[in-house]
């Protein structure tokens, strides 16, 4: 299945970037609106995003089927690559390390969320009760921490394989502009994931206990 190594490690970072890459910063940026407007700022994101046209078909072909394969790909790549930390231990090699690992972390966290979540709407659950759904999921002191580590290492996996990805792709060449965009995407990690967790703070709130009477009326 992977057996023209080349082709599908480009594949498999192309789709880390567009659409995967892409569909990380939206999901930030409607989350991040709950913490800025409250439950009704929140759902007029999910609403906004939902009344595009073709939602369903937008969903599958360009998010889930994209994940999927960047998921497979680097589950295999996960548990089929030599690192050599223990033996060497430079830094860019425990980046390596732990692009695997969080890819793993991810993977599960992705597919998580997705159950409690989107599944859920498809079951149906409705859509304007999502950001109830995600106070039940913050309230849980076991979710609330399940959800940082999904969080922290989602935005890692993001960040390094952006750094990867600029290398790979013959962007970032030379030590210098290496070393810059090391620090360039440190920095994008800390910012997202503080807004990340700013996010799912912000469903801790009692707001989310119930839907607010603009969306009821």
């Amino acid at each position: 299945m992977f057996r023209n190594s080349y082709l599908n490690r480009k594949l498999h970072s192309l789709l880390g970037v567009i659409p995967v890459g892409f569909f990380l910063v939206e999901h930030l940026i409607t989350n991040y609106s709950a913490s800025k407007g409250g439950h009704v700022a929140f759902l007029e994101s999910v609403d906004f995003l939902h009344s595009l046209p073709i939602t369903l078909a937008l969903e599958i072909v360009g998010i889930w089927i994209p994940l999927l394969y960047h998921a497979i790909y680097g589950l295999y790549v996960a548990f089929t690559a030599r690192n050599n930390v223990s033996n060497y231990g430079y830094f860019r090699n425990q980046m390596f390390f732990m692009q695997r690992v969080t890819g793993v972390i991810t993977f599960l966290f992705v597919a998580w969320h997705f159950f409690e979540t989107r599944f859920q709407i498809t079951l149906g659950l409705p859509q304007e009760q999502i950001g109830v759904q995600m106070h039940h999921i913050a309230t849980n002191p076991i979710n609330f921490v399940f959800y940082c580590i999904g969080i922290v290492a989602a935005v890692f996996h993001f960040s390094n394989g952006m750094w990867s990805f600029l290398v790979s792709w013959g962007v970032t060449v030379g030590p210098r502009a290496q070393k810059v965009s090391t620090f360039v995407w440190m920095g994008v990690f800390v910012v997202m994931t503080i807004m990340f967790i700013m996010s799912l703070t912000a469903f801790l709130s009692p707001e989310f206990q119930n839907l607010p009477m603009p969306v009821k009326g």
